[in-house]
């Protein structure tokens, strides 16, 4: 099954326990989401993420706990994400954390894409129960 739509992301950032060394700088922050479309639900979570010294080379890892509905069901799952950017050319993966879903989302399974075009943050979730 597929589920697709936007979603407006507020960031802010945190004090990092180390910024870094080397000219490499650590970032931590606070995710809060809200999704519209074929995913009406709201999320929170926390990004870790590291800046290089070579603009456009980059990595995160985010955990973001999902709450509302989908596909007529309610409940509550986890999302973990893995990016990364090398000389500006990026590699996104968000999967839903195995056995994460609560509710009647219990026994989601699945994996998100992201794409932004003129600010505007789609989504397609391609999940199976």
């Amino acid at each position: 099954m597929q589920a697709k739509g936007t979603f407006t992301v507020q960031l802010d950032p945190k004090e990092s326990y180390n910024p870094g060394t080397d000219g490499n700088r650590l970032g931590r922050m606070t995710i809060d989401k809200t999704f519209e479309g074929d995913l009406k639900a709201i999320s929170q979570g926390e990004m870790l993420s590291a800046r290089t010294p070579l603009q456009g080379s980059a990595g995160y890892v985010a955990l973001e706990q999902v709450s509302g509905e989908l596909d007529g069901r309610s409940g509550s799952f986890v999302l973990q994400h893995f990016g990364t950017m090398k000389n500006g050319k990026d590699y996104l993966k968000l999967e839903v954390v195995p056995d994460s879903g609560t509710g009647k989302l219990k026994g989601l399974s699945g994996s998100m894409s992201i794409e932004i075009d003129d600010g505007v943050h789609r989504y397609q979730f391609d999940y199976q129960f």
